[in-house]
């Protein structure tokens, strides 16, 4: 996990991304899927150039199951942007970076 990307967790899920100042970018993915290692430099990537004006980061599915079933998480990658505590955006499968630029930007 690069430097600016955050891990969050159950424990942390409501201080770090619901109650964020910021808009807040989560990849749900687990260390077995092989897309998820797949899209893991691009997250890493995102989170050094957005880093101050978005937070971005990762939640293993297998580790933070209530989260993951709060957000009804069942195919991964899935990646939730929130926005004041909400989800404003979700993709699932890898996206292209523009598209998450694209995103992140507005």
């Amino acid at each position: 996990m690069g430097q600016h990307t955050v891990e969050f967790t159950d424990d942390n899920f409501q201080q770090e991304v619901l109650d964020s100042d910021s808009g807040v970018l989560v990849d749900f993915w687990a260390p077995w899927c092989g897309p998820c290692r797949q899209i893991a430099p691009l997250i890493d990537q995102l989170a050094e150039e957005h880093s101050g004006r978005v937070k971005i980061g990762k939640l293993n599915i297998d580790d933070n199951p209530t989260v993951t079933g709060q957000y009804g998480i069942q195919s991964i990658p899935t990646l939730l942007l929130f926005r004041n505590g909400e989800v404003a955006e979700r993709f699932v499968g890898m996206p292209p970076k523009s598209k998450l630029d694209d995103a992140l930007a507005s």
